[in-house]
């Protein structure tokens, strides 16, 4: 997957989908950031879909929080390529590009 460098106009901040979230969200939420259904089930849960509502309301802070944290069965990230912030940029960028 090549770089692309997003901009998320309400931070201010930039993400390089490619390297700031597709290295650790790619297995479970896809390469469009909806989810692979097939992980949900061998996991028995739901993943989120960074284009819903119910992962674009939560505030930054929670989103950051999810990714150094861990949530659920989501396990903390320790490898991220840039900051959480960064991967959390990326996310606000999927706001409009719902696919389902």
């Amino acid at each position: 997957m090549g770089l692309c460098r997003t901009h998320d106009p309400t931070s201010g901040r930039s993400a390089e989908s490619g390297s700031a979230v597709a290295g650790w969200a790619l297995a479970c939420h896809g390469v469009n950031g909806i989810g692979n259904p097939a992980m949900g089930k061998m996991m028995k849960v739901t993943i989120a879909d960074f284009a819903s509502r119910e992962v674009q309301s939560k505030s930054d802070s929670d989103l950051t929080r999810a990714i150094t944290e861990g949530k659920g069965k989501m396990k903390p990230v320790k490898k991220l390529a840039g900051e959480p912030e960064d991967a959390v940029a990326f996310i606000r960028t999927l706001k409009n590009k719902k696919i389902k």
